[in-house]
């Protein structure tokens, strides 16, 4: 297992060091849905998903898939499918995948919350790309886009957030 550390705001790689987002609800041990929070715990990358029209497949250790305009992901505490991928249009509460401001341009499904699944401990922790400006996320971890392909080149398969 190839593990980065979660240090403020920047990602630790072996020697890469990479700024980063986090959640604008800080890092908490005790993460529920909708806090903004980034939790603190050991989360292995599950799989990677791309916009193959908006670029190449990222090299990684872990599977990597294409997205597409009918993805979506639940996070609705009150829905069977909660913290799971959907397929659009779905009647409950989720996120949509297919962005057009480029965040999951590159989106890794970060092991949270998922083995069992909690009803309302959280949803979608991903590793994705950040704004340009780094401007905090809902949750998830963000980095540019460059560096983001370069952690997931380097083996990357878990992020310690301490």
């Amino acid at each position: 297992m190839t593990t980065a550390r979660l240090e403020g705001q920047h990602l630790i790689l072996m020697c890469d060091r990479w700024r980063c987002a986090i959640g604008k609800g800080g890092i908490r041990t005790d993460k529920q849905e909708g806090d903004g929070a980034t939790p603190r715990a050991l989360m292995s990358l599950r799989r990677v998903l791309y916009r193959a029209d908006r670029g190449r497949a990222p090299v990684c250790a872990v599977p990597v898939e294409p997205i597409g305009p009918n993805d979506g992901w639940c996070d609705d505490p009150a829905d069977p499918a909660y913290n799971r991928p959907v397929t659009l249009p779905y009647a409950g509460r989720h996120e949509l995948m297919w962005r057009e401001d480029g965040l999951y341009d590159i989106v890794g499904v970060l092991g949270w919350n998922d083995d069992p699944v909690v009803r309302g401990r959280g949803s979608a922790i991903f590793l994705h790309v950040a704004r340009p400006d780094y401007a905090p996320t809902e949750g998830c971890i963000a980095l540019a886009p460059t560096d983001l392909r370069a952690a997931l080149a380097a083996g990357l398969t878990a992020i310690e957030v301490a």
